[in-house]
């Protein structure tokens, strides 16, 4: 018999502290980079939103991240693909701080040295990752009438008083779309199509509606996110689009800087995720935790 290669892997649900809950991630343990063919298998057999592959390299000092979509996509950004690749290394006890200040942690996504602050959960011992994202920009504010169709809606459901729907970046540029409140939210029924047009006409990936909680909440928005040109019909748990909302509200005044909030995102596809996220003078927090699910070795 063949001898082929063996790599470990983890699937673990991020943003989450409990397993079949969060966004689910695949975490692939390498030895260094691989074949772009070879992420694209892999990724495409696990079938998860995204796969992330680590390594740790001595030369950079740092955790090295790729990660790819089911449909071959490689991904920038700090997102559930980011935490949950750093939880997982975390966990399997690598050691991706030791030559780092503490003060100055990062990893490497792709080719960008993304900043983070990791600390413990006293009672679980998990970890809890916070990525810094770059502060918020706001681009340009897209009709909603057009966005109102393509998610089966009508105008007066994001008719949502100081907002419109607004395309804002931090990692990567998505649409803001206010949504007038949860059962609206949860009866989305999107038209692809028509959201990949207008994500290739305004130049950016996903849409986040979101829709303000009540204030006796755990959370200040609940939040859907719907990224069809790169093959997510639906997520349930985006941190790429999580900055730019809090970012978003910011601005508008509807929250503080310096102050943590939390967003729910997952309620309909049953995988509630909470993402922690603040908006600061320099930057953006976002994170939360990741639980292993399960464990595994996989055969090149």
């Amino acid at each position: 018999m063949e001898s082929r290669t063996t790599l470990q892997y983890y699937v673990l649900d991020v943003f989450s502290n409990k397993s079949y809950k969060g966004n689910p991630l695949s975490v692939v343990f390498t030895n260094g980079d691989l074949e772009l063919e070879t992420y694209q298998n892999i990724s495409k057999e696990f079938g998860y939103s995204e796969t992330s592959f680590v390594y740790y390299s001595t030369k950079q000092k740092a955790l090295n991240v790729r990660s790819f979509t089911p449909t071959g996509f490689e991904i920038d950004g700090a997102g559930h693909n980011l935490l949950g690749a750093v939880c997982g290394a975390l966990l399997k006890k690598i050691p991706i701080f030791e030559e780092q200040n503490e003060s100055e942690r990062f990893v490497i996504m792709k080719h960008s040295a993304i900043p983070l602050t990791v600390s413990f959960d006293p009672v679980t011992q998990y970890p809890v990752v916070q990525m810094h994202q770059k502060s918020a920009v706001i681009k340009q504010e897209i009709p909603t009438y057009r966005i109102a169709v393509a998610l089966g809606l009508k105008i007066e459901d994001l008719d949502v008083n100081a907002f419109v729907p607004t395309i804002v970046k931090t990692e990567v540029a998505h649409t803001m779309v206010p949504i007038k409140n949860s059962q609206v939210l949860n009866s989305i029924v999107p038209d692809n199509q028509l959201l990949i047009e207008i994500s290739k006409e305004y130049k950016f990936e996903g849409f986040y509606c979101f829709t303000l909680a009540d204030e006796n909440q755990e959370h200040i928005v609940e939040t859907r996110f719907f990224n069809p040109i790169i093959g997510i019909y639906e997520d349930p748990a985006t941190g790429t689009a999580a900055g730019p909302l809090i970012g978003f509200l910011t601005q508008k005044k509807f929250t503080k800087s310096e102050k943590e909030y939390k967003i729910l995102q997952g309620v309909k596809l049953k995988q509630a995720s909470m993402i922690e996220v603040m908006n600061r003078e320099e930057d953006i927090l976002v994170g939360g935790s990741s639980i292993i699910t399960m464990k595994g070795e996989l055969y090149l």
